[in-house]
């Protein structure tokens, strides 16, 4: 496909989402917040790429547009400011929002979009920088099942592996809190069992090794296992975004009258990381903040 589409948000996940879509051959009409991203891939990818100066510019040049912006408060003002995105959309918009939201959040975007005239499908993503960069990650989305149809063998299938609809607005958002409430807790736990190995004077290297060896066996720790050891907290996830996720999955369990717990023990001790100045580190950077707990 030649035809251009248009790329809001050129984060730690939106570049490499948008470098796969120009290796599908999509030309693309970009704007960051940072305009230096835009410049840098427009750069790139001579002839292939046009920055331009608002959200809505981008909406006015393609009737396709993606955003993948990193918090809700981000997504509120991108979409709301004085050419936002919102004031862009018009009839024949189709617009597909990549964010990690409350439900509630995603349910009002895709009221102000359609209220307009555009269509809108919610579609947030499983997947870090390195599955951003090389195609893998995994689509959940909702909203627009039309729309989903038209995109899921072309774009979803260049800058994923795979892709899942849910239904009305506010669903894929709902799966996406669970799937990482699911990883935040797993990563706290990894964290506190290599604190209570070290403090035990084990060595953690020799743990991870038999955890991979048994059931407990899985990607994230042996990524990210070797290299919480070595202290190395690259970040591919922020753990300012893990844990906002982890406040929103307990948010939604308290609206559901549902207790968790796990979850509720791993957002404070995200929080205590963020604490220590962490925040813009991995989330495997919450082992920071367990391996200096005291009883």
């Amino acid at each position: 496909m030649t035809d251009s589409v248009g790329f809001i948000g050129l984060g730690i996940m939106g570049e490499g989402m948008a470098k796969c879509l120009l290796k599908s051959g999509r030309k693309l009409v970009v704007w960051n917040r940072s305009a230096g991203k835009c410049a840098a891939l427009s750069a790139d990818h001579p002839g292939a790429v046009t920055a331009v100066d608002s959200p809505s510019a981008v909406l006015a040049a393609c009737d396709l547009v993606y955003c993948m912006l990193s918090t809700p408060d981000a997504v509120k003002a991108v979409y709301e400011m004085e050419g936002g995105v919102l004031a862009g959309v018009r009839a024949g918009t189709k617009l597909v929002d990549c964010a990690t939201l409350a439900a509630e959040d995603m349910v009002r975007l895709e009221k102000q979009v359609t209220e307009r005239g555009g269509r809108f499908l919610e579609a947030p993503v499983s997947g870090s920088k390195g599955p951003a960069a090389s195609g893998q990650l995994i689509f959940l989305t909702a909203g627009d099942e039309p729309l989903f149809e038209e995109i899921k063998g072309t774009d979803l299938e260049a800058m994923g592996k795979a892709s899942f609809f849910f239904g009305a607005p506010g669903k894929g958002a709902r799966m996406k809190l669970v799937v990482n409430m699911v990883m935040g807790t797993m990563m706290a736990s990894l964290g506190e069992g290599l604190a209570l190995c070290g403090a035990a004077g084990m060595d953690c290297e020799q743990l991870l090794k038999v955890l991979d060896l048994g059931v407990m066996s899985n990607g994230m720790f042996r990524l990210k296992g070797p290299k919480m050891v070595q202290s190395d907290h690259a970040p591919n996830f922020p753990l300012q975004h893990a844990q906002k996720d982890m406040r929103l999955a307990g948010e939604l369990g308290a609206q559901l009258g549902l207790g968790l717990p796990v979850a509720a023990a791993t957002n404070a001790a995200m929080l205590a990381a963020r604490e220590q100045g962490l925040s813009d580190e991995d989330f495997s950077s919450v082992y920071e903040a367990q391996k200096k707990t005291k009883p």
